[in-house]
């Protein structure tokens, strides 16, 4: 979603420029910044009737708004292109969701009394069988029960992220409906004993029909609560699939059907919602794939066609890889401002509250050691690809593939230095800082590791740097209660101030605005 980010960044910063401190946005002042914007949106695949109706919705939100009080014209026109983006993608630009307190727009339907039953649909290739076994862990391990976050005491709940709330834990069967594609059955029986799942199958010989319907009986029988039925990629030009599709939809009733749609056709996952929809009526998508080469157009354009919310995303190969869709976060990150909490919801999944107030208590005293290092490098492995996690920071939306590489490389050097460390230096950087034995210890951990003199003594350096900003923002975020912008509309201005420095560092250079991200 490069693409997009530079383009978005770059109208926005032609905002900060044109519109200057003006009372007032006129059509005039933000024609080329719209024009901008939608020349992004095309070149990202989003859909062109879709583009067009953003860009009219931005244009009739800004045009003759009044420049309030301490908020800049730009950062307005940021708010407006926000709510624009969260309204074709199924949000609500006027509900204040917050991590602790909203579900995601579009959760799973739950069945009383009987099994739950979801209806996996999509093309050939699109990642449907990956995607059921994604889906099975995340309803085992993962779905949170809402319901009982409502019950808790505010005080309770309050501070809350989604892999510290309560979990449903829903005992899941998958059913092997696909007989068409070879290996199919076996892929998924690999997936299912990777997450603990069973997987119930007739073989390639069955109707696959009677397959989801007999994995229903099976989970009414044997005390499942949720059925996953995964069924053969098809076309939409394939009458006698579509067909089939049908007669299952019909034989176990599911609560959902999910089309899974790759997010690299771009805006072609639009319209293929909207032929599946028409074809055999579906309640939903599973974006896969969203987190490989996807200029973000079919994140944007699914729901403005096909009038279809986007449940799931898929942001990586793993199993644990697929997250429910917040339109909030996905607008937040198409305009370069990342998606801090998801950032914070992932690190939460892979470090306990006590072992996160005991770093943020080493990071305060700026006490952080190798050891804290190594264990951070993990946590931050756990969590995805480098380049996936630094793409959810404010500003790096625009991170080049090149860039990551070198910060992965680098990364790599630092852990294999620290491996090669004394257990006492790695408790004790100070050793390696200040004293008098720094030089040789430096020397023989660079040899120990296969690396240069040069990067140890710049791995020192930029540790004691990283140890000293710690010790400040954390010191700062106590000094402020440790709050973070509650609002959007303190998040708007927090980017709207780095394209507006932007801007002025431009125009000092006598240059017009970039492409670069806010944090440029």
């Amino acid at each position: 979603m490069n693409m997009m980010f530079d383009r978005l960044s770059s109208a926005i910063t032609q905002v900060a420029e044109t519109i200057g401190g003006r009372p007032r946005m006129t059509e005039n002042t933000i024609k080329i910044a719209l024009k901008d914007v939608r020349r992004a949106l095309l070149d990202a695949d989003v859909n062109l009737n879709v583009a067009d109706t953003l860009i009219e919705g931005v244009k009739q939100r800004s045009l003759g708004m009044e420049v309030t009080k301490g908020v800049t014209a730009d950062q307005q026109f940021i708010k407006a292109m926000y709510d624009e983006l969260l309204n074709m993608m199924g949000g609500d630009s006027e509900a204040d969701r917050t991590a602790t307190t909203s579900a995601p727009v579009a959760t799973l339907a739950r069945a009383e009394g009987r099994p739950s039953v979801i209806l996996l649909a999509g093309l050939q290739g699109a990642g449907k069988t990956t995607a059921a076994g994604k889906l099975a862990l995340y309803l085992k391990e993962r779905e949170v029960d809402y319901d009982a976050v409502a019950a808790m005491p505010k005080e309770e709940a309050e501070g809350l992220v989604p892999a510290r709330m309560p979990k449903r834990g829903r005992k899941v069967l998958l059913a092997a409906a696909d007989v068409y594609r070879p290996a199919a059955i076996g892929q998924l029986q690999i997936l299912g004993e990777s997450v603990g799942v069973d997987v119930f199958t007739l073989g390639q010989e069955a109707d696959p029909v009677d397959i989801a319907r007999q994995a229903v009986e099976k989970a009414v029988e044997e005390g499942y609560d949720t059925v996953l039925v995964d069924t053969a990629g098809r076309q939409v030009i394939d009458l006698d699939l579509m067909d089939e599709l049908k007669r299952i939809k019909e034989a176990v009733n599911p609560d959902e059907t999910l089309l899974v749609v790759d997010a690299m056709t771009g805006q072609e996952a639009a319209s293929l919602t909207l032929s599946f929809d028409s074809a055999v009526g579906i309640t939903g998508a599973i974006l896969a794939k969203l987190d490989g080469d996807s200029r973000g157009g079919a994140a944007v354009s699914v729901r403005g066609v096909s009038g279809k919310p986007i449940k799931f995303v898929g942001t990586g190969e793993k199993t644990q890889d697929l997250e429910p869709f917040y339109p909030d976060r996905m607008a937040q990150r198409i305009l370069g401002m990342g998606d801090v909490v998801s950032l914070v919801e992932k690190a939460a999944e892979e470090m306990s509250e006590a072992e996160a107030a005991k770093m943020e208590e080493k990071m305060k005293d700026a006490t952080f050691d190798f050891n804290d290092f190594l264990k951070q490098s993990e946590m931050v492995a756990k969590m995805g690809n480098i380049g996936g996690v630094a793409k959810m920071l404010p500003g790096m939306g625009d991170i080049s593939n090149k860039q990551l590489r070198e910060v992965e490389l680098r990364l790599k050097r630092s852990k294999a230095m620290v491996q090669s460390m004394t257990k006492q230096e790695r408790k004790m950087p100070e050793l390696l800082i200040s004293d008098n034995t720094s030089r040789s210890r430096l020397i023989r951990i660079t040899n120990g590791s296969g690396t240069a003199l040069d990067d140890g003594i710049a791995f020192i350096s930029e540790f004691q740097q990283m140890r000293t900003m710690m010790s400040r923002m954390q010191k700062q975020m106590d000094a402020s209660g440790g709050d973070a912008p509650e609002s959007m509309e303190e998040t708007m201005a927090l980017a709207g101030n780095r394209a507006q420095r932007r801007a002025n560092k431009k125009k000092k250079k006598g240059g017009r605005g970039g492409g670069k991200g806010f944090g440029a």
